[in-house]
């Protein structure tokens, strides 16, 4: 049986702020990216969705952003590589405190927004970035956009990777997702989400803004947690997934 990873990301409120639709989306997916109080998320929230994790049986990633509350870590902040990986680390530690408390191991990391943007163009903050997991927990697998140089700095720090594609966001012809500030950048209607997926998981291909067909490998599925569709679109996909004849499983269960 064919198998794949789909991943949300969840834990994205804080204080009286309510982000994502959580407990509803969760029995969906398979693994999830828990904010861990940079770009959102409080320690509230945090312990909230590591138990909810648990009760449902879904892997546990640590989501790092930058550190920019007001504009949910979508900004690009001017950070060094040594930055980088401190701000990283230190991520690394808060998550990992409530996954100790309830006894459950930490899955994945995959870097948040502008982050993990900046880390598939650059070279020195994907090494900055594949270093501070290395040293917290090499056996942890980094999740990272398809084809760029997060996956590549995984890889040379010797992490196992997992190659991240995504259901309701656009790609342009250099295989970066496409800037949010663009329109169609992500995806509503259900039909085009589905079809793109499909398109990924059976042919290795994803049709870019600009009509061009490139190459792409699909480890992870990746669903918006903030998307106002994220709920509907979680259930078609899983639907749809099982339909195509796939198992879908946490990236530990299955890849080696």
């Amino acid at each position: 049986m064919k198998t794949i990873d789909l991943n949300c990301d969840l834990g994205e409120s804080f204080g009286p702020y309510k982000i994502g639709n959580d407990e509803k989306i969760i029995p969906y997916v398979s693994s999830i990216n828990i904010a861990c109080g940079f770009h959102a998320g409080d320690p509230a929230v945090m312990e909230r969705t590591v138990r909810l994790a648990k009760e449902n049986g879904v892997s546990i990633g640590a989501h790092p952003g930058f550190q920019d509350l007001s504009h949910f870590g979508r900004r690009n902040l001017p950070v060094t590589s040594k930055e980088a990986y401190q701000l990283v680390l230190y991520q690394l530690g808060a998550l990992h405190a409530f996954c100790r408390a309830y006894d459950v191991p930490l899955h994945h990391v995959k870097p948040h927004g502008a982050l993990y943007n900046v880390a598939a163009e650059n070279k020195k903050i994907a090494g900055a970035i594949a270093d501070a997991i290395k040293h917290f927990d090499d056996s942890l697998i980094l999740y990272g956009l398809s084809g760029s140089l997060l996956i590549q700095a995984g890889k040379e720090a010797g992490l196992q990777t997992a190659s991240e594609v995504f259901a309701d966001r656009t790609y342009v012809a250099s295989g970066a997702l496409s800037p949010r500030s663009l329109d169609g950048a992500v995806i509503h209607d259900s039909e085009k989400v589905l079809s793109q997926v499909r398109q990924m998981i059976s042919h290795g291909k994803v049709t870019t803004l600009e009509g061009k067909e490139i190459s792409i490998k699909a480890d992870t599925i990746c669903l918006h947690g903030d998307n106002k569709d994220a709920l509907l679109l979680g259930k078609q996909i899983y639907s749809m997934l099982k339909e195509e004849g796939f198992s879908v499983q946490s990236v530990a269960r299955w890849k080696q």
